[in-house]
């Protein structure tokens, strides 16, 4: 009970929620953290999962490596880029990002797989072009698995952010480093709390974008 209390007062203290070690600074860099690396894996997996669902090619390369990256420690990773080019944001933000490419990849070519096929048949015989029937017909439909994807892929990356604290960098990670050096248990523990809240809060505001796009979705009709 007593580290409860010593916890939930460090973090009311408002001497830590300002200055460069402050909570809302160490939180805004796990967000900006966070968002490059869902933008930079989005980029790289979205328009790739779409092409494999729309097109059928390369499926089982597609699931193979998918497979093979969540198979790779993420730490390790880090630590095998950062002996390569040295301390930086580039070597958590490629970790992360080789984290956040499987969930993305699977949610777009697994979420364009779904779309019944005697709607994109329909789709055609109405003289869509293919672009058409990406954007007006498959993407909608899968907007759901699609959305699911980037859901799974942003809490995976929220809760292994803290790693770029492992290279000197900031965000609540350096919560956890700074309270294992220190033996400061109480400051360990907010940044874990801190991390699970936000997870917890991105994780909500997913699944009710996912519960309207799933209400949303035009009928396919047969």
């Amino acid at each position: 009970m007593n580290l409860v209390a010593a916890t939930f007062e460090w973090l009311t203290d408002p001497a830590h929620w300002s200055g460069a070690d402050g909570i809302t600074t160490r939180l805004l860099q796990h967000l900006g953290y966070t968002a490059l690396t869902l933008l930079i894996a989005s980029a790289i997996a979205i328009p790739l999962g779409l092409w494999i669902g729309h097109t059928g090619r390369f499926r089982s390369l597609a699931i193979g490596l998918a497979g093979a990256l969540r198979a790779l420690p993420t730490l390790g990773v880090l630590t095998l880029i950062v002996l390569i080019s040295g301390i930086g944001l580039m070597p958590p933000i490629i970790a992360l990002v080789i984290l956040a490419i499987p969930p993305l990849l699977a949610g777009s070519y697994s979420g364009l797989e779904s779309v019944d096929r005697n709607t994109i048949d329909a789709a055609r015989a109405m003289g869509m072009t293919e672009g058409q029937i990406l954007r007006k017909v498959e993407i909608p439909l899968a907007a759901p698995l699609l959305i699911g994807g980037i859901r799974s892929a942003a809490l995976q990356v929220i809760a292994t952010a803290t790693v770029a604290a492992y290279v000197a960098l900031g965000g609540l990670g350096r919560y956890l480093f700074d309270g294992i050096a220190l033996r400061d248990t109480p400051k360990m523990l907010v940044g874990a709390v801190l991390v699970i809240m936000i997870a917890l809060v991105f994780d909500a505001v997913f699944a009710v974008i996912q519960k309207l796009a799933v209400g949303g979705r035009p009928a396919t009709g047969q």
